[in-house]
């Protein structure tokens, strides 16, 4: 999900309704953080369920980030026709559905069904929710992105604590995805009736489609879109994998294991709300290298973990590394570009996706043919990549005006 690009104050004064669809919107990005946490934390109990081999789980992990580009292209049609609300009130809602029946199928083509969906509408939600954001923030005419995806992050706690109570509980997968696809559906269409819409934005949201749509060179920001995807090439093995290292790779407990995720996600929640400082403190480029390098230390931390225990600890550390990383990269690009930000913010989100593509197979892959232990220095290495970068997240040196 992309993170908070620059904006420019709108001078109409801001409607009533505007703090009450801010604040749903913030409960989106939550239920959707819930939604997707209990998707990842729960891939041992979906392999045990379906049959699932590790040599064709990467297959099917892989499949939901592609359908995922393709959601997120064709819901931009959609908005044109309808409005990023619109479709953000359907497709959520039927997220949960998806996620409810990933858990009650019994056969591997249900699963693909549900998975396939699970990946179309989580793009279509990924692009409307953020579109919608961006028109708030442009109303707002400041920055108000980054509690967005805190409250995505917030979400990821809550279901991977969830996660956890489930298996503790020996639940199983139909009770406890069809009990959060009853709850969470219902949810997400009361949520849905506060969105802010035109009486609201006016026209922030098509102004800010309208910058995103301008075009920018792809070569001065080629280095960020490494950078991004070597960052979110480890938040996709971390999410993805991260259980199934602790149950498979150290012998876990499966609610002990979900407690990786958990760790993971307290961090970059921790880590987001304290980035900014760090930044105005010590400067971009300190904090993505200290974070690159947290980053890696995580990765091989966990990589020769003896506990489970140990395994969470580094999954946490590995957490408050790439939360520095991602808010940075948007950052960097809106400074490029700063007439064009928006178009930039949305070339970088493109490596988002990119990410997830690579980082399932190559971890999948690379635990198929050897172990987690060294598929989890694949990810490592990538995270490193991101240390000669780091001066590419520099504010642009201010001149000083010349002498009369």
């Amino acid at each position: 999900m992309s993170a908070a690009p620059s904006v420019q104050p709108v001078p109409s004064p801001m409607a009533p309704g505007l703090r009450v669809g801010r604040a749903a919107l913030a409960v989106s990005f939550l239920l959707q953080g819930t939604t997707f946490a209990l998707l990842v934390t729960c891939i041992p109990e979906i392999q045990h369920r379906y049959g699932l081999g590790d040599g064709l789980l990467p297959v099917f992990l892989a499949a939901v980030p592609i359908l995922a580009g393709v959601g997120s292209i064709l819901s931009e049609q959609l908005v044109k026709r309808t409005g990023a609300r619109a479709v953000l009130r359907v497709v959520q809602p039927a997220v949960c559905l998806s996620l409810a029946g990933a858990g009650l199928g019994e056969s591997l083509w249900q699963l693909a069904l549900a998975l396939g969906a699970f990946g179309l509408l989580v793009g279509a939600l990924d692009a409307s929710m953020n579109m919608l954001g961006v028109g708030l923030q442009h109303r707002y005419g400041r920055s108000i992105m980054i509690g967005f995806h805190a409250a995505f992050s917030l979400g990821g706690i809550l279901g991977a604590s969830v996660a956890g109570l489930g298996s503790h509980y020996d639940l199983g997968l139909p009770v406890l995805f069809g009990t959060a696809g009853a709850v969470i559906a219902p949810l997400a269409v009361l949520t849905g009736t506060r969105f802010a819409g035109p009486a609201e934005l006016g026209d922030a949201v098509r102004e800010a489609a309208e910058a995103a749509a301008r075009s920018v060179p792809w070569r001065p920001l080629l280095p960020l879109c490494l950078a991004m995807a070597c960052a979110y090439i480890a938040d996709a093995s971390v999410s993805n994998y991260s259980v199934k290292y602790l149950t498979d790779g150290l012998g876990s407990r499966e609610d002990l294991a979900k407690l990786s995720y958990l760790g993971y996600m307290v961090a970059m929640l921790l880590g987001r709300a304290l980035g900014d400082r760090a930044v105005q403190r010590f400067g971009a480029v300190a904090v993505v290298r200290g974070g690159a390098a947290l980053a890696a230390l995580g990765f091989g931390l966990a990589a020769v973990a003896p506990t489970a225990w140990a395994g969470i600890a580094s999954f946490t550390v590995l957490g408050f590394g790439i939360c520095a990383i991602i808010p940075q990269v948007f950052a960097a690009g809106g400074r490029l570009f700063p007439a064009d930000s928006d178009a930039a913010v949305a070339r970088l989100n493109l490596f988002n996706y990119v990410g997830f593509l690579l980082g399932s197979p190559l971890v999948g892959a690379i635990a198929d043919a050897s172990s987690y232990r060294w598929a989890l220095l694949a990810p490592m290495l990538l995270v490193l990549a991101v240390l000669p970068l780091a001066e590419r997240f520099a504010p642009a040196p201010v001149v000083a005006p010349a002498a009369a």
